[in-house]
């Protein structure tokens, strides 16, 4: 799962991440980033590039519904080789009629993230994060560092301890 990247210890790499992954990160054990081309971010182009296999590589995705007119945002993470099943598992566990991916302009605005980079760490905490089992399962996973220039592995257990954050059944083979 480190490819070909060289990781560096999160607290001697600030500088590589987002504002609110800097707020959150340093409370979590066992991270590394490392730099990337931002043109590489996207999952099958990096995975590609720095020999990361998928099935240790997660995607964060931020999605939106409303219950009786409250728009309510919840964070996904599910491993690149599958799909959120977005329409069941993640719409029961955030209470709503209906679920969407948020757009990516809200998604930038409300996480303070760049799209692309997307990560759970530093997400506004009354947003719940719902972790499919299959990234626990997974051991250590890359996860976005919320710009495109970097990537952030992380034991993927360490991730429960973010606020909101909960395990689920949430995805299905792609």
């Amino acid at each position: 799962m480190r490819g070909n990247l060289t990781w560096q210890p999160y607290a001697e790499s600030l500088d590589l991440v987002a504002e609110p992954v800097r707020r959150r990160a340093a409370e979590l054990p066992g991270l590394e980033v490392a730099r990337i081309d931002p043109d590489l971010a996207d999952t099958a182009a990096f995975c590609a590039a720095y020999e990361t296999p998928p099935e240790h590589s997660a995607n964060c995705v931020i999605v939106a519904g409303a219950r009786g007119g409250e728009v309510r945002y919840a964070a996904v993470l599910v491993l690149a080789t599958m799909q959120a099943d977005v329409n069941g598992a993640v719409r029961k566990a955030i209470d709503v009629r209906k679920v969407s991916f948020a757009p990516m302009a809200d998604a930038v605005s409300r996480t303070g993230m760049e799209y692309g980079g997307i990560t759970p760490i530093g997400l506004p905490p009354e947003w719940p994060i719902l972790i499919d089992s299959a990234v626990l399962a997974a051991g250590d996973v890359v996860i976005g560092a919320g710009v495109r220039a970097a990537k952030i592995l992380a034991p993927a257990h360490c991730l429960l301890a973010l606020p909101g954050a909960r395990e689920l059944a949430l995805a299905r083979t792609s």
